[in-house]
C-alpha cells in the first residue's frame, strides 16, 4: 500500500485527489499539507479522507510517514517542496510547470538522483488516447517525415484572473500562458517533434492590465535537419479552439482528430488521395485506448514505477526539456533575439534572478486577493472521442 501526501490544496488537488481514489486498493491519502489550513480541512471532508492536516509542508515531512507526495502548489513553490520532499526520501509528483527557472529543474534533478527517488513532472495530456495515437502515427511513418508543426494552445482568461495574489508575476508564477497554459502543450510538441535548435518569439500583453506578465505569445522553431514549428500561446481566444497539427510530405494529421492527404495533378495542384486517408484513418482507428486517462493515468504510471511494474515515463528530465523551450520563448521574445538550444548556465534566463533582471513588467498589479470563493476551474479541451469534421 503507497502512503500519499499532498502539499497544496488549490483547485487543481482535486484532479490529484480523484485520481489517488480510483485506485483505493493500492494506496491512501494520509496527509494534506496548506498554508490555509481550513482549505486543507474543507478538501479532506468533501473527498472523505482521513488524512492528517498541516499548515507547513516541512513539519509534514518530519512527523508523517508516507512513500509518494503530490505538490500542487503556485510554481514558486515548486522547487523547494520538492527538493526537501526528495531529501527527505519521498518520490514526488509535481505539477506543472516543473519550475519558475532552469536552476531550479537542475536543482530537483540533483536532489532524485542523490537519494535515488523518482521525479515526475505532470504532463496528463499525454495520457489520452488521442495524443497517444497521434504519437503512433507519426512515430509509424505513414505520413512520411515531418515538415512543419503547428501549436494553438489558445485559452481565454477574464482581467480578474490576475487578482489572485501569486498570478501575474514573474517572481510567483513565472510567466504568463507560455509557462502555465501553454507548457501541456508544448511537452506535447516536444514530445512529437524533438527539440528545436533555434527558436525567435514574440511576446505581449493585449488585455490584462492587472500583469506584469504576457498574455499572448507566438514562436517560430527552426529544427537543425530544416523542419519548422510554430507555438502560439493565449489567454484572448474566445472559445479556447486548441490544436496540434503536423504536416507530413504525404499528409497532414492533428488532433482533434483529422487526417488530409494530397497528391499532385499533372500542374501540381493538389487533389485529395481518399485511398491514403483511409488507411491513416484505419490505422488511428485500431490503435488501443489508454487504460487510465490524465492524471488518472499518470498517477497509476508513477504508483506502478514506485511497485517497480511499470518504466516511469515522463521524469525531471521530460520535465526539464518542456521548460528549457518555454524559458528559450521567453528569453528570445522578451530580448527580440533569436535564442539558440541547448541553454546553458551561462544564459541570462537560466536562474529566476536572471529571469526579474531581464523580463519587462508589461503592466504592474495594483489588485490582489488571497483566495478566490470558487475553485470551479477549466482544463483546456477534452480530446477523447473528439473528431473534428
Amino acid at each position: 500500500m503507497i502512503k500519499v501526501a499532498i502539499i497544496g490544496t488549490g483547485a487543481i488537488a482535486n484532479n490529484h485527489i480523484e485520481a489517488y481514489q480510483r485506485f483505493q486498493e493500492r494506496c491512501r491519502i494520509v496527509a494534506l499539507a496548506d498554508i490555509y489550513p481550513e482549505k486543507a480541512a474543507e478538501k479532506a471532508n468533501k473527498f472523505g479522507l482521513e488524512a492528517a492536516i498541516f499548515a507547513d509542508y516541512q513539519e509534514m515531512l518530519e512527523s508523517e510517514s508516507f512513500d509518494l507526495v503530490s505538490i500542487c502548489v503556485p510554481p514558486f513553490g515548486h522547487a523547494a517542496a520538492a527538493v526537501d520532499a526528495l531529501n527527505a526520501g519521498r518520490h514526488v509528483l509535481l505539477e506543472k510547470p516543473m519550475a519558475t527557472s532552469l536552476d531550479e529543474c537542475d536543482q530537483m534533478l540533483a536532489a532524485a538522483e542523490k537519494n535515488n527517488r523518482l521525479l515526475s513532472i505532470v504532463a496528463q495530456n499525454r495520457f489520452t488516447t488521442a495524443m497517444r495515437k497521434l504519437k503512433q502515427i507519426l512515430d509509424s511513418g505513414v505520413i512520411g517525415e515531418i515538415i512543419h508543426g503547428q501549436v494553438d494552445s489558445f485559452w481565454w482568461r477574464g482581467d480578474n484572473y490576475y487578482d489572485l495574489w501569486w498570478r501575474g508575476t514573474w517572481e510567483k508564477e513565472g510567466g504568463g500562458c507560455t509557462m502555465n497554459h501553454a507548457v501541456h502543450h508544448i511537452d506535447l510538441f516536444q514530445w512529437m517533434m524533438g527539440m528545436p535548435e533555434e527558436v525567435q518569439a514574440v511576446t505581449t500583453n493585449l488585455a490584462h492590465r492587472n500583469s506584469e506578465v504576457e498574455d499572448f505569445s507566438t514562436t517560430v522553431l527552426r529544427y537543425a535537419d530544416g523542419r519548422l514549428g510554430q507555438v502560439t500561446a493565449s489567454l484572448v481566444h474566445h472559445g479556447e479552439e486548441q490544436q496540434i497539427v503536423f504536416q507530413g510530405e504525404r499528409a497532414m494529421v492533428k488532433i482533434p482528430w483529422k487526417v488530409r492527404a494530397s497528391r499532385q495533378m499533372e500542374n501540381g495542384f493538389p487533389e485529395s488521395n481518399p485511398e491514403l486517408e483511409a488507411e491513416i484513418n484505419a490505422q488511428f482507428e485500431n490503435l488501443p485506448p489508454v487504460d487510465y486517462t490524465g492524471h488518472t493515468g499518470q498517477i497509476d504510471n508513477v504508483m506502478g514505477a514506485i511497485e517497480g511494474e511499470q518504466t516511469l515515463l515522463i521524469d525531471g528530465r521530460e520535465g526539464r526539456k518542456t521548460l528549457e523551450l518555454v524559458v528559450a520563448i521567453y528569453q528570445s521574445g522578451l530580448t527580440g533575439k533569436k535564442v539558440a538550444l541547448p541553454l546553458t548556465s551561462a544564459d541570462p534566463f537560466y536562474t529566476q534572478a536572471g529571469v526579474l533582471a531581464n523580463a519587462p513588467h508589461f503592466y504592474e498589479k495594483t489588485r490582489s486577493v488571497e483566495n478566490f470563493e470558487t475553485d470551479q476551474i477549466t482544463l483546456g479541451r477534452d480530446y477523447e472521442g473528439e473528431e473534428e469534421q
